[in-house]
């Protein structure tokens, strides 16, 4: 068992929701390299030969198990790009946790770009959970690049959960995921952005099979003078239905920009999508503060409450 230094156990605790544990199926990747991985009966995993990364195989077998690969960038300076391909087999029942956390206490730029490709197997259900995080008193920025790709056999599940907390100065996601008969997709993004940070998440869902469906809901909060950029767009290429709802409360001088797309190509394609952007409600405000609570109190409250 690898040790881990408090500042690495403390990232732990604000990425894996779950409680990270050096048992079962984890893979913790540390400043650009495999610190420590194990598998169990029904889930393997195995490092790449030819690049950084790791491959997961969850067999048809697993029923509520946890597969935990989280990252950590500790050090000012790294650049850390790794390839992880997961094999989910048919009717497969699994949770992967994921996410990243970069602690920069220097002047030069921390990165991590994490591409990762799911392969779900017919009847499959998975839940994947990723949350990005920052921190650290350094000038250098902690960039966050996560590509996405996710391919859904017939009338599998796959539920992908985001959430970038605080402290990321600069994210570029990208989503891509094709669809089969039957499969059901459910996204739920989750942003905060403060001071000069930029976040653009895009996404792009294709609806190939009949009965298909999908929804997205994105959530942010813009402060400061950050930026945001949204562009989800559902494709629908069969009889399907997908709903795509973006809110975002702006405050500041931030700007948010939301661009949901919908694309029918089927005559049978049910597709519906929804945006709004916003200030704090006042009357929210003003309601919190009757309970004693001063604005910038009722203010996290709100957001708390929005983000959750």
């Amino acid at each position: 068992m690898e040790k881990i230094d408090k500042v690495t156990e403390a990232i732990l605790e604000k990425i894996d929701s779950e409680g990270f544990r050096q048992e079962g199926a984890y893979n913790l990747r540390y400043n650009g390299y495999s610190l420590c991985h194990g598998s169990t009966e029904h889930i393997t995993i195995k490092r790449k030969e030819d690049k950084q990364g790791i491959d997961v195989y969850i067999s048809g077998d697993t029923r509520g198990e946890q597969v935990h690969i989280p990252v950590v960038v500790a050090s000012s300076g790294v650049t850390d790009e790794v390839y992880n391909d997961f094999h989910i087999g048919e009717g497969a029942q699994v949770t992967i946790v994921a996410g990243c956390g970069i602690h920069n206490s220097g002047c030069d730029d921390s990165r991590h770009d994490g591409i990762h490709t799911f392969h779900v197997g017919k009847d499959a259900n998975v839940r994947y959970e990723e949350k990005h995080y920052g921190e650290g008193e350094g000038t250098g920025a902690r960039i966050l690049n996560p590509v996405t790709k996710i391919i859904m056999e017939e009338n599998s599940v796959f539920t992908l959960d985001t959430a970038q907390i605080k402290g990321v100065d600069s994210t570029k996601r990208q989503t891509e995921v094709v669809m089969g008969e039957g499969a059901k997709l459910f996204v739920v993004e989750k942003l905060m952005t403060h001071g000069s940070q930029s976040a653009v998440s895009d996404m792009d869902i294709y609806l190939n099979g009949t009965g298909g469906s999908a929804r997205i809901t994105s959530r942010s909060v813009a402060r400061g003078q950050s930026k945001q950029v949204f562009h989800p767009r559902a494709v629908g290429n069969a009889l399907c239905h997908a709903h795509i709802q973006c809110d975002s409360i702006i405050m500041d001088k931030a700007q948010v920009c939301s661009i949901p797309e919908i694309d029918a190509k089927h005559v049978d394609a049910a597709i519906i999508h929804e945006a709004a952007i916003g200030r704090i409600n006042s009357e929210q405000l003003i309601k919190l503060n009757t309970f004693g609570l001063d604005n910038e109190a009722a203010e996290a409250v709100i957001i708390e409450n929005f983000l959750n």
